[in-house]
Formats: C-alpha cells, structure tokens, sequence
C-alpha cells in the first residue's frame, strides 16, 4: 500500500505541466550559453586561460571543460529556483484546492502523508540536479570538441586538470553530491509549504532565505563564520573540479545537507500537525 501510495504522489507530481518547466529552462539556458561562448569570444577566452598554466589548449579544451565550466553557472542560478518551485508546491498547492481537506478525510495520518509527498520531492530532485548535469555534458560534447581532458577553474579553490577518464569520473561524481543540494534546497521550500501559505508564498521564502544565506556567507568579513551558514555546504560538489576529493570536507558537507534536510521535514510536519486544514 505505502509503494502504490508513492506512485500516486509520483503520477500527481509529474503529472503536472510546471514541473517541467525546469528542465525546459536548463536546455534554453545551455543553449543560450553555448551559443555565446562559442561565437563571442568566449571559447578563445577559455583557451587563453588554459595557455597561461602553460599546457596545451588543444588538449584540454573539450566539451567536458565547457560542461566544467557552465554546470556551477546553472546550479547557483537556476536549480534552487526549480527545487524550490516544486517543493513549495508540495503542501501548499492542495490545501489551496481543497483537495487536502479530502484526502485527510480518508484513514490516513498527516506524518503518513507527508512523508509520502516528501519523498516525491526528494525523487523530483534527484531527477532535477541529474538531469541538470547529463544536459549540459550532452550539449557541451556536441557543440565542442569531444576528445581531451578537463580544465576547470573553481573559485576560491584553485585550477583542476584531469584526463578524459578521471575528468568524467570527477564530473559524475560531483552531479551526484549535487542531488543532496537539491533535495536540501527542496526540504526547505516544503517546510514552508506545510504552513498555512501560498505556494508561491513558500518558494519565496525559501529563496529569499537561501540568498540572504548565500550573501552573509560570501562577505568577506565574515569569512571566520562561513562554516555556520549554509551555503557553505552546499556548494561543496564543486571541489570535484579543482583537484583530488577532499572526502572529509564532502562527507561533513553531506552530513550537514541530511540534518538539515532531516529538520526542515520535522519542522513542516510539526507546523502541519497543528495547522487547521478546514480552515
């Protein structure tokens, strides 16, 4: 009952014509990148980066280094925007169609219920930040040259260069730690949503929460308390890209990602436990 029950939320959740508007952004916003760094200067732009490390452009420029270089544009910019889009939609949504009153009529238990639509959104996201990465390696390897290794330059962390094998190896591993920033971003906007609110209440918040955070974080003054915020975290698949795995820092920044997942879910419930839906 509880797998035919999930499969409801599921069909209920992709069902829906917005959530795929992600995804069709992600290949408008790729496109659009590609275009320009191909025929603005850009590309040259790149391969003068990698000439001034003293190695050879025509080895490590590729569409694996594009992908390297436009995958963090797109996920600071637009995966918490459609995470959020989603999990703000959640709750809210049917308690605005007064299609909740009815399901909460039936012999099941708000935690029940919840944790059924929880895990829709987990699996949405999942499928978001994947489909995010596959995209823009797919693009990338078929407007650029598909051979070569990468070169990536991440900010505040330094220059990384692999080979076409370990460059894929790295860049896949860091589209998976980016699956558990998504579900973050996701749990938040659902927290809000379990609140008597708009949907398009919730994602505001959510989002106005997470650049408030990004922003405190980034100040270069409060650079000694970067580990309290966030942001700090979320970010960390990206140091994929600048070197060897520093695993300690990932597996703090994935265990830091869980718990906060893990309070947004027991927040929202909490709030969802005393809220009247009739009302």
């Amino acid at each position: 009952m509880f797998l035919l029950q999930l499969k409801n939320e599921l069909w209920k959740l992709f069902a829906k014509k917005r959530t795929y508007i992600g995804f069709g952004m992600f290949v408008l916003a790729q496109l659009a990148v590609i275009i320009i760094f191909r025929y603005s200067g850009g590309q040259q732009k790149v391969m003068r980066d990698i000439e001034k490390t003293g190695l050879n452009a025509v080895t490590y420029f590729s569409g694996l280094t594009m992908a390297a270089t436009i995958l963090p544009i797109l996920a600071v910019s637009l995966l918490p925007i459609y995470a959020a889009l989603v999990g703000g939609d959640l709750v809210s949504k049917e308690a605005e169609d007064g299609t909740l009153r009815m399901i909460l009529s039936r012999p099941i238990s708000r935690l029940r219920l919840l944790f059924l639509k929880w895990l829709a959104g987990l699996a949405y996201s999942g499928v978001l930040a994947l489909g995010l990465g596959f995209l823009t390696l797919l693009w990338c390897v078929l407007w650029f040259p598909r051979g070569g290794g990468m070169f990536a330059v991440v900010p505040n962390e330094g220059i990384g260069l692999f080979d076409l094998r370990t460059g894929l190896q790295h860049y896949g591993v860091a589209v998976i730690i980016m699956v558990a920033k998504a579900t973050t971003i996701m749990s938040l906007a659902f927290m809000f949503s379990c609140f008597n609110v708009k949907p398009s209440a919730a994602t505001i918040l959510a989002l106005s929460l997470l650049l408030i955070d990004r922003m405190l974080a980034e100040l270069p003054y409060l650079a000694d308390l970067r580990p309290w915020f966030l942001a700090h975290y979320l970010n960390v698949w990206q140091t994929l890209f600048a070197g060897p795995p520093a695993w300690w820092r990932i597996g703090q920044a994935l265990c830091v990602m869980s718990g906060a997942t893990l309070s947004f879910f027991i927040i929202g419930l909490t709030a969802f436990y005393t809220r009247d839906i009739k009302s």
